[in-house]
C-alpha cells in the first residue's frame, strides 16, 4: 500500500491512528508538528486587498491610467469581481488599502479634485464595504501618499527626488483633504494616513536628481529620509487633530522591506523622538522578501518592530505591500516569514486586480488574484486561491497562535479565534518538491473535527520546478480530519497549501 494510501486509511481507523501515534516520536518518515491554539502571540487586525489606480503616467490627461482594470469591465463582471473578493464565499479582507496620486491638485492654493483619478479605486471599496456590512463585518482602510504633486518637490516635475521645504505644510493639507473627503462625502472608514511609498529608496533617482526616471518601470515616489519622516510624525498629527481626524492614525510610510525599515535608520529615529513616537498611530512597511544578498535584499526581520514596540508595546505593525510572487507555495511561505518572523498584525499584497498593459515594461511583481486583458476579459489566476486559504483564516480580531514543524520546507500559520465568531485555523504549507507526511499535534481547541481546503501549484510551475505531482486544486475541499489522541496525520502534496479549520 502506497503511504498516501496508509495515511487516508488511518485517519478513518481510530486503532491504527493510535499505533502510528506510539510510533510517531520513532518513525523518521514522520515530520513532528504542532499546532497551540492556547499560546497566542498577537491580535490579527486581517489580511487586506489593494486596488491601484493610478500608478505611472506622466499626463493624466493624454494617458488616463487605470491599472486596475475595472473600467474596461461590464457592469456584471464587476459585481462578480466584487463577490469574489468581498463576498461570503470570497477572500473577506478586513482591510482595505487606498494610494492617493499626485494629480488631486494642480497647485498649493488650488481647488481639490479628489475624484476623476479615483474613480474606479472608490468603486471597487464601496461595493467591498456594502458587502462586508452585509455579513456584518467592517473594514479598516489605510491611505498611501503614492507620490507627491510636481509643486511639493524642488524639482517641479512629477516624481521629483527632494521635498521643497517651503511645501511640506502644503503636502500635509494636500493629504488630509483627502483623508476628509474619503471619511466626510464617501463614507469610508479611514483609519490609517501613511506618508509615502517606497520613499526610502533614494537610488530610484540619479545622482543629481534632475530626472524622475518616471516611465522607466517605477511608480511614484519621493525621497523620504528618516529625519524627514520624523518631522512630519511631528509637526502632521497636531494638524490632522484640528480637522477633527483625530480617530485616524499616522503611519510613518512604507519602506521597501522590514530590513531597511530596521537597518536604514527608520525605526531608531523614530524610536529616538519622544514626539514622533507619541504620534506614531500604526507601524508600516512594505515586506518584499528577496532571499540572497544584493541591492533587493530585504530578510523578515522584527528588529525595527520590536525597537519601537519596547516604548509603546501595544502597537501594531502592517504590511502594507507585499509581492505575490509566482503565485506559489513559496509565496504562502513569505507569508509565514512576516506573520511569524516579522511580527506583523497584518498583511496587504500589492495590487490585486492588475491590467498587464498599463505597466511600463511589465510589473515587477506580475503575479496577483485576478488579471484584466485590453479586450476586455479577466481570469482568476492560482494566487487568489492561494492566498483565500490565508484571507479566509485569519479575520479580524483573532490572534496568531504558536506554532511548530521539525522540518524547514514545512511552515504553519495558525490562527486562534480569541473570543470572536471565527473558527480556529491553520494552513499547513510544503515548499518541498516531495510529498511530506506529518503527524500535527493540535492543542487548545476542543474540537475534534476539522475541515480542510487546499491548492497546489500550477502544472506550469510543477514542470518549471520538475515537480511529478497529479494534484492540480484550486481551494479543494478535502472533507474531514478526525483528531486522534490530539493528532491530525496528513500526507501534504509537493508544493502545496492546506487550511484546516475547526468544526
Amino acid at each position: 500500500m502506497k503511504r498516501t494510501s496508509l495515511y487516508i486509511a488511518l485517519i478513518l481507523c481510530p486503532f491504527a491512528v493510535s499505533l502510528l501515534f506510539a510510533q510517531y516520536n520513532g518513525d523518521f518518515n514522520v515530520t513532528r508538528a504542532k499546532v497551540d491554539f492556547s499560546k497566542t502571540l498577537r491580535e490579527w487586525d486581517g489580511f487586506g486587498f489593494n486596488y491601484v489606480e493610478v500608478a505611472q503616467t506622466t499626463d493624466y490627461n493624454a494617458d488616463p491610467q487605470e491599472y486596475g482594470g475595472l473600467s474596461l469591465l461590464a457592469e456584471e463582471q464587476r459585481q462578480t469581481i466584487c463577490d469574489l473578493v468581498f463576498g461570503a464565499d470570497g477572500l473577506k479582507p478586513g482591510i482595505i488599502k487606498m494610494f492617493f496620486d499626485p494629480f488631486h491638485q494642480q497647485g498649493p492654493d488650488g481647488v481639490f479634485d479628489h475624484e476623476t483619478t479615483t474613480k474606479w479605486m472608490r468603486y471597487f471599496v464601496r461595493e467591498g464595504l456594502q458587502r462586508t456590512h452585509a455579513r456584518g463585518q467592517d473594514l479598516q482602510i489605510i491611505t498611501t501618499l503614492y507620490g507627491p504633486p510636481a509643486w511639493a518637490t524642488k524639482q517641479k516635475f512629477l516624481r521629483g527626488r527632494d521635498l521643497d521645504p517651503a511645501m511640506k505644510d502644503d503636502l500635509a493639507e494636500y493629504m488630509i483633504d483627502w483623508v476628509k473627503y474619503l471619511k466626510e462625502k464617501e463614507g469610508l472608514p479611514v483609519k490609517y494616513l501613511s506618508l509615502h511609498n517606497e520613499g526610502e529608496d533614494w537610488m530610484r533617482w540619479p545622482a543629481d536628481g534632475l530626472s524622475g526616471n518616471i516611465g522607466s518601470g517605477h511608480d511614484y515616489n519621493m525621497f523620504w529620509p528618516p529625519e524627514q519622516v520624523v518631522d512630519f510624525l511631528n509637526f502632521m498629527r497636531p494638524m490632522m487633530d484640528k480637522e477633527g481626524l483625530q480617530d485616524v492614525g499616522l503611519t510613518p510610510g512604507e519602506c521597501t522591506n522590514w530590513y531597511r525599515f530596521s537597518y536604514w535608520g527608520y525605526a531608531d529615529a523614530i524610536a529616538e523622538n519622544a514626539v514622533a513616537l507619541n504620534n506614531l498611530g500604526l507601524v508600516t512597511s512594505h515586506g518584499f522578501y528577496v532571499g540572497s544578498y544584493g541591492r533587493w535584499f530585504g530578510e523578515h526581520r522584527s528588529i525595527g518592530i520590536d525597537v519601537i514596540r519596547e516604548k509603546r508595546p501595544t502597537l501594531h505593525s502592517w504590511v502594507t505591500s507585499t509581492s505575490w510572487s509566482k503565485m506559489d507555495a513559496d509565496n504562502l511561505k513569505e507569508m509565514h516569514g512576516n506573520i511569524y518572523s516579522a511580527k506583523v498584525n497584518a498583511i496587504i499584497p500589492w495590487a490585486g486586480i492588475q491590467r498587464p498593459a498599463k505597466w511600463v515594461g511589465g510589473d515587477p511583481n506580475p503575479g496577483s488574484a485576478i488579471s484584466v486583458d485590453e479586450n476586455g476579459n479577466y481570469v482568476v489566476r492560482r494566487g487568489y486561491y492561494y492566498y483565500k486559504l490565508l484571507s479566509r483564516a485569519g479575520q479580524p480580531g483573532m490572534a496568531v497562535a504558536s506554532t511548530m514543524a521539525m522540518d524547514s520546507e514545512l511552515a504553519i500559520i495558525a490562527f486562534s479565534n480569541n473570543g470572536t465568531q471565527y473558527q480556529d485555523a491553520f494552513i499547513v504549507v510544503n515548499t518541498s518538491k516531495e510529498a511530506k507526511n506529518m503527524a500535527i499535534l493540535v492543542k487548545g481547541n476542543s474540537s475534534k473535527t476539522y475541515t480542510a481546503f487546499r491548492t497546489t501549484d500550477s502544472p506550469e510551475r510543477y514542470k518549471e520546478l520538475q515537480v511529478n505531482s497529479e494534484c492540480n486544486d484550486e481551494f479543494a475541499c478535502l472533507g474531514k480530519f478526525k483528531l486522534q489522541d490530539n493528532v491530525i496525520l496528513y500526507t501534504a502534496p509537493p508544493r502545496s497549501g492546506t487550511t484546516f479549520f475547526a468544526q
